[in-house]
Parts: structure tokens; C-alpha cells; sequence
């Protein structure tokens, strides 16, 4: 199957050799002018300030200055339209940053978010990139706006950022005449570091949103990341204390099933929460009676296809160290300022993980399973990645699966500059409680050096699982090559097959017995300073998914598609879709929630072609949104899809969101319209008192979901929620909605750092 793409390899190999040549070599001045070598000494002092954000302390004058900033968007290495200033030294037990945000008119800052922990896409923003290992493949990100909300993230795979980690560390912001400055304090306690190294890796950006402008310290191909750094040096008897977290929790919790007598139940449940760092590159974990009644709940998707969906991990004690786990890159989307590949079905990304966190302690349903205890050790030791987890979950009483431990290890070499040989091991089924196991291998390869700053990024992985019940064809392999580049010509290729008995039980997998091909070709091209348009984009995504025995095709999407967005962030996209699905046996694309009525698509080979459009506009106004149309065949009929959505922001720390989507398909076998109206508030009484709101419905499922969460942190380290969910059904599509279940939940933790 691979020689099909080859033809369209070379072409791209040879677009690539004959055009951006020329273009590179120009680049490469800049690079090695502006950002090559970069290094700065931070003094160790014995005074510590304030966290207020305001740098009127007199420590601050004897800070390293940082001032040689440049326009990082959207011209690269150009002069930024305003001054930036940072301040870095450190004590024995933080580091300490402060910035100074120069602006012309400060009415223009862009402050709306007030929730601590929300993203700050849309604001005004400064943010601080540690490696404190200096390995150039790992590192923190802390980000700040002008109102003092914080949010943190954790590097993985060099260039991917998982926001759902979380550490404790301490910062305030200030807007005033000048501008605005920040002040940041990261406690050495929060962070993993090799003691040996008297150098980290470190890099800032601001971004202004007014005029839609980025500034860095060190940037290339328009991005920053643990590979593009400058140094710090001096670092030198960091101490963690004790290092030791102690977390207690209580929790109290009221559910209700409604209709069934005597199902009202109220438990009061403690948790307690043990982090202790065995070196300061090695952290150990544990967990007791743990409870994830707190954690967000996921968007409510109708799903289409024949194949099951994929949802995010959200739950803290998984999210630790998350990037120590990564697997071959498998589930890599796209990369925040970059394209991918828009016809690789999101879940089809994720197929074959050997680990997926969401398998332990939750039903296959997505019922909560309590866990009894969890155990997780995990850091680097030299050039080693290392992570266990061992996990004992209760027993299941819904699926009747007995009391089960599950164990997860991984290990990686660090090889050459940003490169990665590792393996993985998995052992136990949660949801079956079947005897199973898994071994796997991977090689990463990155290279973010090329010339004009280019990036060419492989992987190799082969993994093999032993499952009872299943013998033979146990397999997984795959291989990629791309090159993500947010700027001129990017592409990629990859190759994955999943044999029919592959069986990780710890992992995910939505297809077996099949073989996938992808592969984008693309371009963007950023215009010249001073126009209403800032860049397009164009270009070619194809993805093809066969049967592993006969060679058959399954599925097959190819996407032409080309979008242009200008410098208030507003973007316009327009895509042509080619769709060939091959059906082997009846699919039951809809039904009723009681079965009253559904609609199947026979056996067949079915090839159909849509058209799409979509306007978003950015979301640092008052009142945003976007809009989006999907019209033309589907199978032997047609659909229409619209959708619409718009969030309005009268103040800072007050936004509403409504959505409304609407599908109407009509097929030889009947016809259904899926609707699927959302509508979320979030009010901010501080960036440290939250009350969001969500309501979901769909009217496949008849379900409508109900999630309100009031959340308060009066410090880093302190949470307190209540949490109320009530979900109803409309079964016999009546428009008679009757209760199901509700339940509420009051909880608290506190973290006592030794």
C-alpha cells in the first residue's frame, strides 16, 4: 500500500528542494543574528520580594536584565511595536522573574479573563519557558495576563504542551501608566531539575492582542519550545526543602437516581494525596481513596461514524508527569500555530496507545470506579526519562469486574540533540479483568536546526500485546516522518498498522485487523507588513484505512483546503472534501434512545464529495464567535450541517457562550436531523473565586446535562469546589423530560509543602 504515496512524496520532496531553498538561506542570518548563543548570568541574592506585581523593591535592581527582545509575529526578528523588560535572579529555594510590559496606551490591553487556569489566547499575555534539566526536549511553561491569572502547562514531545498539569508557584500582575508588569516566584520545590546543571534552558514571550503581535527573547519558524532557548547560568545550590507535598481532601457527596426507592446516598469520603521528591530529578506519588468528582466534564459529542470517540485525560494525579509516558507520538495533534492533517479522524490520531490513563477508574461507560491506591515514581535520572504507576481499582459492580492492579512502566533514552529511544511495559485490564500484558519500543528523532530554522521530526514504534482468550496477530507497528513548520512549506507522512488481536487493555484502540496511510502537503504564506490580511494557507491532506487480511479499503479522505486569517485574529477557511467509505456489514448510523425507530446503511462502497466554509472572529472582543457551514453527498444521500456560535464579554471575568449545531441527513433509508445546543457562563467574583456553568443537549441521546461548579482558590496549593450535576431524558421524544440522577459534591484540599 505504501507505493501509492510514494508518487506524492517525491513531488513534495522536489516543491519542497526547488522553491524554499533559496528562501532558507536568506533565513539563516537572522537566526544566527538575532538568536544564536544567547546567554545570561542570574545573580543568587538573599532578599526576596514581595509577590504583589509590582517591582518596587530594591532586589529587583540587582536582577539580570533581559531587553533584547524581537517581533516573533507576524514578522519574525523584526522591531516589536513596544518595549519589553524582564528581571531574573534567584534564591536558594526560587527562582524569581519579573516584567515589565511597556504599552503607549494602556486603555488597549486586552484583560478579560479573570479565571485562574483558563487560557489566555485572547488576552494580553507574558510567559516564562524553563528547562530546568537543559536537555532541550523537556521544560515548564508558566503564563500570566495583566489580570494575574495563572496558567501552567508542561512540555511534551518538545513542542506539544499538556495545560493540564498543574504546580504551585505564586504571581501577581498590575496594570498602570506605562503598561503593565508581573511577578513571578517558582518554588524549586514545584519543579524537577538535575542539581549537576549550574545551567537551565529559558525563553519569554508577550503577546499584544490589540494588534494581534507576538514578541519573543529567542524564536524560530515563528515558535518557541524547550529545543529553542536561550541560558541561564550561575544556578547554583538550589534547595527543595523536604520536599514533601502532603494533600489531605474531604469530600462529601450527595447522589440521586431518580425513580428508584431508597437510592438516595450521602458519603462523606477523605483523600489524601503524597508527593515527596526522592531527588530533585525524581518525584514519587501517592494516592489514597481517590475521588475525581471535581473534574471538568467533557463535551457532549453525537458520534457519526462507526468507530468509537476519543476524550482527553483531565484528572491532576494522571496529568503529573504526563509527558514522561508519551508513546511514539501517537495521538499528536496539531501544534498550537501550526497545521496538520484535518482528514486523520481525531480518534483514529489516538489508535494504537499502549497507555491511556482513562482506562483506570473509569466504566466503559464513563462511570467513576473508585481507586484504593495509586502509586506513580517518575523523573530523570542522567540522560533517562523513567515512570511507573501501579494502581489498585476497587471492584466494578456495574461491569462485575473484580478488585484489579495495574501496573505501567516506561523508560527513554536521551540520544542524540532532541532525540528519543525508549520502552514501554503494561500489565492488568480494569475493565475486563482478564489477564493481559503489552511491551512496546520507540525511536523519536527531532531536528529543529535545519536551515532557515526548519523542523524535520520521525518516530518508529512496534508494540506487541499478550492477551487471554486472543492468540497471535497481537502486533502494532507504525513510522512517520514530517515537517511541522508553522511558516512556508510544512508536510508529513505516516504509516500505522493494527493487527487483529492487538489487544492493549491499558490503552486505546478504536480499530484492529487495519492498516493507515496519511499524508498533508501544505504551504503559508505570510504577507507584508501594514495589509488586512497577515497570511493563507494552503494545502492537501489525504488518509486511507484498509483491512490488514484483504486489503480492502475501509475508509479514505482526502481534503483540499485553504484559509487566510488577518491581524484581529479573525480567520476564514473553506475546505472540499472527497469521502469513500466501504461498508462490510449494516451500519446503525441513528437511533431512538427507547429503538422505536432507527436508520441503517446497508453493505456497500459509497463515495461522496462536501464542501465547507467557516468564519471565526477573535475572541479578544466583546462579543466573538464563528460560524460554519458542511453541505453535499453523504453515502447514497445528502447532508447540511450548519453551526454557530458566539461568546460575549461585557467585562473582564464575565463571558457567555451559546452553540447550536444542526446536521439534517437525508438518506434512501430514512432521514433524522442531530441538534446539539450548548449554552456555559462563567463568572469570576476574583481571578480566585469562579462559578461556571454548563448545560448540554443532544437530541439523539434525548439527554440533557446539567454542570454547575463553583470553584475557589485562595492560594496556590488550596482548592475548594462544589459541584452540582443533574442530568434528564426525554425518552419517548415527548418533549416530557423527567430527572435521572443529580448529585452534589463538596470538596476540599490543602497542601501542606515541607
Amino acid at each position: 500500500m505504501i507505493h501509492r504515496y510514494i508518487p506524492f512524496v517525491l513531488a513534495s520532496v522536489l516543491v519542497l528542494g526547488g522553491h524554499a531553498a533559496p528562501l532558507l538561506a536568506a533565513a539563516d542570518a537572522n537566526i544566527n543574528g538575532v538568536t544564536g548563543g544567547k546567554q545570561v548570568q542570574v545573580p543568587r541574592l538573599d532578599a526576596a520580594p514581595r509577590i504583589d506585581g509590582l517591582l518596587d523593591e530594591a532586589v529587583w535592581q540587582q536582577a539580570a536584565v533581559i531587553d533584547d527582545f524581537h517581533q516573533m509575529n507576524p514578522v519574525e526578528y523584526g522591531e516589536p511595536s513596544q518595549r519589553t523588560e524582564v528581571r531574573v535572579f534567584y534564591t536558594v529555594d526560587a527562582l524569581y522573574v519579573g516584567a515589565r510590559m511597556y504599552e503607549t496606551d494602556p486603555s488597549q490591553i486586552r484583560a478579560r479573563v479573570m479565571r485562574q487556569g483558563q487560557g489566555l489566547l485572547n488576552d494580553d499575555s507574558f510567559n516564562l519557558m524553563i528547562d530546568p534539566y537543559f536537555d532541550r526536549r523537556s521544560g515548564y511553561l508558566f503564563e500570566l495576563n495583566p489580570n494575574g491569572v495563572r496558567v501552567d502547562g508542561i512540555y511534551q514531545n518538545v513542542s506539544q504542551v499538556d495545560r493540564n498539569w498543574s504546580g504551585i508557584w505564586q504571581a501577581k500582575s498590575h496594570i498602570d501608566a506605562q503598561g503593565w508588569t508581573t511577578e513571578i516566584r517558582i518554588p524549586f520545590q514545584t519543579i524537577s531539575f538535575d542539581p549537576a546543571h549550574s545551567e537551565w534552558g529559558i525563553n519569554f514571550r508577550r503577546a499584544i492582542r490589540r494588534n494581534n503581535e507576538e514578541i519573543a527573547w529567542i524564536s524560530r519558524n515563528r515558535l518557541i519550545n524547550p529545543s529553542i532557548a536561550g541560558t541561564i547560568t550561575g544556578l547554583s545550590g538550589l534547595q527543595q526543602g523536604k520536599g514533601l507535598d502532603v494533600v489531605p481532601y474531604f469530600i462529601a457527596r450527595r447522589e440521586k437516581v431518580f425513580g428508584t426507592p431508597g437510592s438516595t446516598q450521602t458519603t462523606i469520603q477523605p483523600q489524601l494525596d503524597i508527593f515527596y521528591k526522592l531527588t530533585p530529578q525524581l518525584n514519587a506519588a501517592l494516592t489514597l481513596n481517590t475521588d475525581f468528582s471535581a473534574t471538568e466534564v467533557d463535551d457532549r459529542v453525537v458520534n457519526l461514524t462507526r468507530f468509537s470517540l476519543f476524550f482527553p485525560e483531565r484528572r491532576d494525579f494522571f496529568t503529573r508527569d504526563s509527558d514522561i509516558f508519551q508513546f511514539g507520538r501517537i495521538g499528536n495533534g496539531t501544534l498550537f500555530g501550526q497545521e496538520g492533517n484535518d482528514a486523520i479522524p481525531n480518534a483514529a490520531q489516538q489508535n494504537g496507545r499502549p497507555f491511556f490513563s482513562r482506562t483506570i477508574g473509569l466504566s466503559g461507560s464513563g462511570a467513576p470506579v473508585d481507586i484504593n491506591v495509586g502509586a506513580k515514581v517518575s523523573g530523570r535520572i542522567g540522560a533517562w526519562n523513567l515512570g511507573t504507576l501501579v494502581v489498585n481499582q476497587a471492584e466494578d459492580d456495574l461491569t462485575q469486574v473484580d478488585q484489579q492492579t495495574v501496573f505501567v512502566g516506561r523508560a527513554a533514552l536521551n540520544v542524540l540533540a532532541e532525540s528519543q529511544v525508549g520502552v514501554i511495559a503494561t500489565s492488568g485490564d480494569p475493565r475486563q479483568g482478564l489477564s493481559n500484558s503489552l511491551v512496546g519500543a520507540d525511536f523519536r528523532y527531532r531536528n529543529s536546526h535545519l536551515p532557515g530554522g526548519k523542523v524535520l521530526e520521525s518516530e518508529a514504534w512496534y508494540q506487541e500485546s499478550k492477551s487471554e482468550l486472543l492468540s497471535g496477530d497481537d502486533a502494532a507497528w507504525g513510522l512517520g516522518l514530517s515537517a511541522p513548520n508553522s511558516n512556508g512549506w510544512r508536510g508529513g507522512y505516516s504509516y500505522k498498522r493494527i493487527e487483529n488481536n492487538f489487544n492493549p487493555a491499558l490503552g486505546f484502540v478504536n480499530q484492529r485487523g487495519i492498516e493507515d496511510h496519511a499524508l498533508d502537503v501544505g504551504h503559508r504564506h505570510f504577507l507584508a507588513p501594514g495589509g488586512s490580511v497577515r497570511s493563507v494557507y494552503g494545502g492537501f491532506d489525504a488518509y486511507r484505512n484498509s483491512n490488514l487480511d484483504s486489503g480492502e479499503l475501509v475508509s479514505q479522505i482526502v481534503d483540499l483546503r485553504a484559509n487566510a486569517n488577518n491581524n484581529t485574529n479573525d480567520v476564514l477557511s473553506v475546505a472540499v472534501l472527497r469521502q469513500r467509505e466501504v461498508l462490510t456489514r449494516p451500519f446503525t448510523i441513528y437511533r431512538t434512545p427507547t429503538g422505536s425507530r432507527s436508520v441503517v446503511i446497508p453493505v456497500g462502497d459509497y463515495a461522496f464529495t462536501r464542501g465547507s466554509a467557516s468564519l471565526s472572529f477573535g475572541g479578544q472582543r466583546v462579543l466573538s464567535g464563528s460560524i460554519s457551514i458542511d453541505k453535499g453527498e453523504y453515502y447514497d444521500g445528502n447532508s447540511f450541517r450548519r453551526s454557530v456560535s458566539a461568546t460575549w464579554q461585557p467585562l473582564p471575568g464575565y463571558s457567555f457562550s451559546v452553540s447550536y449545531a444542526e446536521n439534517e441527513i437525508e438518506l434512501p433509508y430514512g432521514n433524522f436531523t442531530v441538534r446539539q445546543p450548548a449554552f456555559s457562563s462563567l463568572i469570576n467574583f476574583t481571578p480566585d473565586l469562579t462559578w461556571s456553568n454548563r448545560i448540554q443537549y443532544d437530541n439523539v441521546s434525548e439527554v440533557i446535562g446539567i454542570n454547575s461548579r463553583l470553584y475557589w482558590i485562595p492560594e496556590p496549593g488550596r482548592e475548594a469546589y462544589l459541584v452540582f450535576n443533574w442530568g434528564l431524558i426525554d425518552e419517548n421524544k415527548s418533549k416530557d423530560f423527567r430527572s435521572t440522577n443529580n448529585d452534589v459534591t463538596v470538596k476540599y484540599n490543602y497542601t501542606f509543602r515541607f
